[in-house]
């Protein structure tokens, strides 16, 4: 679910707890989390509703003036985009969800990056990176692409993954599984490794050469 950053403003500071989208099928669920710009979001709960049926009290709550304001957004026309297109590009067949929302604080990864492991917790990451690397198609790439990020860091994505001789969009999925486990961060260009990454690496190294 994609929120501009004045709609997550105004959620932080606790002026929207609804929002309304026009989905195929819903990007969120109840009782989940959001990351986004400005932190993690708690999803309440997520049921379809007859547009008709919302009510200008409802409206506000989610940042608009009534609730005709908001059935007009949400029948607005938009052109469609790749990353529209992939999940939620809504159809005539698609249904209205009313989505509970609420500040969660900051992006728990935060903290996750900047501490480091102890070695038991450093040999069962290293172990469950080399879990992933033994399921994958591609082979053993974990370290190879941390080590790419660590010699170049704020590098574009696209030219990353030409590195790696990969498409871009299955690039970026793999770095969000090492982002999701503390150990890359996302610049406003390209990646870097967080602390905890570069402690990864170190050790998957060190293991590599027998060190």
């Amino acid at each position: 679910m994609l929120l501009t950053l004045k709609v997550l403003e105004e959620i932080q500071a606790a002026r929207v707890d609804l929002v309304f989208r026009r989905w195929r099928k819903p990007t969120v669920k109840t009782g989940g989390r959001l990351r986004t710009a400005i932190g993690e979001l708690a999803i309440g709960a997520v049921e379809v509703v007859d547009p008709a049926a919302i009510t200008d009290a409802e409206a506000r709550r989610a940042g608009f003036a009534d609730g005709d304001q908001l059935r007009a957004e949400l029948f607005r026309q938009r052109p469609a985009t790749a990353t529209r297109g992939r999940t939620a590009q809504p159809t005539e067949a698609s249904l209205i969800y009313r989505v509970e929302v609420m500040f969660a604080g900051a992006d728990s990864r935060l903290a996750m990056r900047e501490s480091l492991l102890g070695d038991d917790e450093l040999a069962g990451l290293v172990a469950r990176l080399q879990r992933i690397d033994e399921r994958s198609a591609l082979g053993p790439w974990t370290a190879r692409v941390l080590g790419l990020i660590a010699t170049w860091p704020a590098r574009r994505a696209p030219e990353l993954a030409e590195m790696e001789g990969r498409e871009t969009i299955a690039f970026k999925t793999d770095v969000r599984k090492l982002k999701e486990l503390g150990l890359t961060e996302s610049l406003r260009i390209g990646y870097r490794l967080s602390p905890r990454g570069e402690q990864v690496l170190a050790s998957m190294r060190a293991m590599a050469t027998g060190h």
